[in-house]
């Protein structure tokens, strides 16, 4: 399989915009001067934008993972209690972090089904220093309602730790508005940049937080970050990963270029043109929804039709050269999913629709051929 012609359907990594491909090519500089001072700034200024905030930004070299750590391990001590609330693969990765630092308390929902406030609340009145959230989770397509956890933080006084890996730069997130203390940002999901970079906000509550921590991460520590960061010339407190700047500084120049609203109306619209399609092949969603929660604006997981294996599904669209997603856990096999995030185009959803529905009929499952495609088209039109 030709890498250069393998389409990239799959929520992260995405393709790379050629000219940030040749921007990671420049000449090395040192991480301690002017030069990349100027890169590390002109990169928070539009990353302020993309999360809607005034307050500061880290960028760590390292992965989202990274970034959900260092969120978790700057304000959470020992003997400090966090809600974590998992309803799919990262949900749960979040509370295996908090639980590496402080005292868990789950809030476990099967996977793929909304969040439970009333069942949130009840935790929180308990007591609690920190909630954590995954706003867009990919593993099952569903979007959580940060809003409103984030004024049940506010009401219980407790901070707000979100993960916005998949969402920021491809969904509506109000970091301020939403009272967000923490949100993370992953470089290679609707960013579109190579993987390797993570971005974290930090409100004042949590820098405050941040003081009264006695262990905190020592790479991860964005204590260190802000102080970094702060500097007359802005750095950050490790050697970073200088090429991955380069590329990120591009991505973030495109996404300025299309604009915040654009951009979010494209991922938008582009998602519901694989519902869309979905529905004319009589194929599931996923997850079930509620009055607070809804379909991902950047990925899709559906249903694997009766006598087709998600993997299989996953595997013939490889065949034909495009990239995308089966279950994770104890989901492998049961859905497949599509990812619509990034510089992901009409194009590129019509083409990744088309090949499904060419398999689907090869294996007998679809009669009215061309539907899907048709379904999507309508939608991509508006854009």
């Amino acid at each position: 399989m030709d890498l250069e012609d393998t389409l990239l359907m799959m929520p992260g990594p995405v393709p790379v915009a050629p000219r940030v491909l040749r921007a990671m090519s420049k000449p090395m500089i040192n991480h301690r001067s002017p030069e990349f001072a100027a890169i590390y700034d002109d990169c928070r200024e539009v990353l302020a934008d993309v999360f809607q905030t005034k307050n500061d930004i880290c960028i760590i070299s390292g992965s989202g993972t990274a970034g959900m750590e260092a969120a978790i391990g700057s304000v959470v001590e020992s003997e400090d209690r966090v809600v974590s609330i998992e309803n799919g693969k990262f949900g749960e990765r979040f509370k295996d972090l908090a639980g590496l630092y402080g005292q868990v308390d789950p809030l476990e929902i099967e996977w793929g089904k909304p969040v439970d406030l009333e069942m949130l609340e009840e935790k929180l009145e308990a007591g609690a220093k920190a909630v954590t959230l995954v706003h867009n989770e990919t593993s099952t397509g569903i979007l959580n309602p940060a809003p409103e956890i984030g004024k049940l933080a506010k009401k219980y006084g407790a901070l707000f730790i979100m993960d916005g890996v998949t969402s920021l730069g491809g969904d509506e997130v109000k970091v301020d508005e939403w009272g967000v203390d923490l949100a993370v940002v992953g470089s290679q999901k609707c960013i579109a940049a190579p993987p390797g970079l993570a971005m974290v906000s930090v409100s004042e509550k949590a820098l405050e937080a941040m003081e009264a921590v006695k262990k905190r991460p020592y790479y991860l520590d964005l204590k260190a970050y802000k102080k970094s960061g702060d500097k007359a010339r802005t750095e950050t407190p490790y050697t970073p990963a200088i090429p991955l700047f380069y590329g990120l500084q591009e991505a973030l120049q495109l996404v300025k270029e299309e604009g915040m609203e654009a951009r979010i109306k494209r991922h938008s619209l582009l998602s519901e043109a694989v519902r869309a399609a979905m529905a004319e092949m009589n194929l599931e969603m996923f997850p079930k929804l509620n009055e607070y929660s809804s379909y991902s604006n950047t990925v899709s997981a559906m249903k694997a039709p009766k006598g087709l294996d998600g993997e299989e599904i996953k595997k013939e669209m490889k065949k034909r050269g495009i990239i995308i997603a089966g279950g994770q856990a104890h989901l492998k096999g049961q859905i497949f999913r599509i990812g619509s995030m990034g510089n992901v185009s009409s194009r590129d959803i019509l083409t990744t629709i088309q090949t499904l529905e060419l398999i689907l009929r090869e294996k007998g499952l679809l009669e009215n051929f061309g539907a899907g495609v048709e379904a999507a088209a309508k939608v991509i039109d508006r854009l």
